[in-house]
């Protein structure tokens, strides 16, 4: 999911700005922590420059913020409609890195997907069976 336009660069650039404020760093201290560019991390934070998802990482490490919440205001990420508990947990595990992490946020959304389709599915399918069962009984009724 790609972010278009400025609206959601700037967006991000002011979710990070506000993080850095309320951990009152300066621009210089949160560069110098996630090992990005101060001119860098000064255009991202305008709305200038779209972030990877590794440099995200980094800005959240250096803001000691979850990758999600950064990955989830710069779209690479949905919102998880999933058990909280589950994605909380996950996010909080500090035996894990950011790429394990973001990678379990992954297939554990992937799986609320296909199970959302299959019960889309079963569904459908169902709605369908019942919609032909007057027609069938209709026919059987016939001489």
């Amino acid at each position: 999911m790609a972010l278009d336009g400025l609206d959601g660069l700037g967006s991000l650039g002011a979710f990070i700005r506000e993080q850095r404020d309320q951990a009152q760093m300066s621009l210089r201290q949160l560069s110098k922590a996630a090992d990005v560019s101060n001119p860098y991390l000064s255009q991202v934070e305008r709305g200038l420059r779209k972030p990877s998802a590794e440099i995200l990482s980094r800005i959240a490490q250096g803001l000691r913020i979850s990758a999600e919440s950064l990955y989830l205001q710069a779209g690479i990420l949905d919102q998880r409609d999933g058990d909280s508990t589950v994605t909380t947990a996950i996010a909080a595990d500090p035996t894990i890195s950011e790429r394990q992490r973001t990678t379990l946020l992954q297939i554990y959304a992937a799986f609320q997907a296909e199970n959302a389709a299959q019960a889309e599915r079963a569904a459908a399918t169902t709605d369908h069976t019942d919609s032909t069962e007057p027609e069938k009984q209709k026919r059987e009724d016939r001489p």
